[in-house]
């Protein structure tokens, strides 16, 4: 059985933060950019002697694609979604604006795993949902390769294999998806504080220290070139 970080959770920034796991399925149309037909949020905050635990806050919502990138025979097979699971469900800004709106009001960052995507999705709604376009995201893949370093895969699947947690039952849906990486995410938390006596660098004692390791930065809050010169 794992324990916590007793470092990290004596953090007061750590534990003031509500983590957010988010996740998005989509289509990925030639010649444009994915557009997302599910998406699943599940908010994780720390509990003292357990670590991570889920805090209640949950929302999951199909999404009806533009006309552009349709639901394909190939995205029902890796999601199990289907046009017609879409056809009357709201576009992906009138979804993102209502996550937008439900969010906690105190302090968060976003979890996902190879978080760039999920920021991608993000970031071309941004108008439509502000708070989450300017919320850091903790990518777990990035902070697998700070606290497992040397691993085959840092692929979903492979890191769930590596810390035996089962599959879910429906993998790349988004609510499913959004579980097993809040599980991964508080292992690779209650791991970082295995290495320290060899490995410094993986150490995470602050909120600040699982920032550096594994944070990317909204592109709304980077500066734009006109800023830079």
């Amino acid at each position: 059985m794992r324990r916590e970080n007793p470092r990290l959770a004596s953090d007061p920034a750590f534990q003031e933060t509500h983590f957010i796991t988010i996740d998005f399925e989509g289509t990925t149309p030639k010649g444009a950019s994915p557009e997302p037909i599910e998406v699943a949020a599940l908010g994780i905050q720390h509990a003292p002697g357990q670590g991570p635990v889920r805090s209640g806050f949950e929302f999951q919502s199909l999404i009806r694609p533009p006309l552009h990138a349709p639901v394909t025979a190939l995205d029902t097979k890796q999601t199990g979604i289907t046009a017609s699971d879409v056809a009357e469900a709201p576009g992906a800004a009138t979804v993102l604006h209502t996550l937008d709106v439900a969010l906690p009001a105190r302090p968060k960052m976003l979890v996902a795993h190879h978080a760039p995507v999920e920021a991608g999705f993000i970031y071309r709604y941004r108008d439509h949902c502000p708070r989450l376009a300017d919320t850091r995201l903790i990518c777990t893949r990035l902070l697998a390769r700070r606290v497992w370093p040397g691993l085959p895969s840092y692929s979903l699947d492979a890191l769930l294999a590596h810390c035996g947690i089962p599959q879910p039952a429906h993998r790349h849906r988004a609510m499913d998806d959004v579980t097993v990486t809040a599980a991964l995410f508080r292992a690779l938390l209650t791991d970082a504080t295995r290495h320290h006596t060899l490995h410094t660098l993986h150490t995470l004692h602050t909120l600040g220290d699982l920032v550096r390791a594994a944070g990317i930065t909204p592109r709304t809050a980077r500066p734009t070139q006109l800023e830079l010169l």
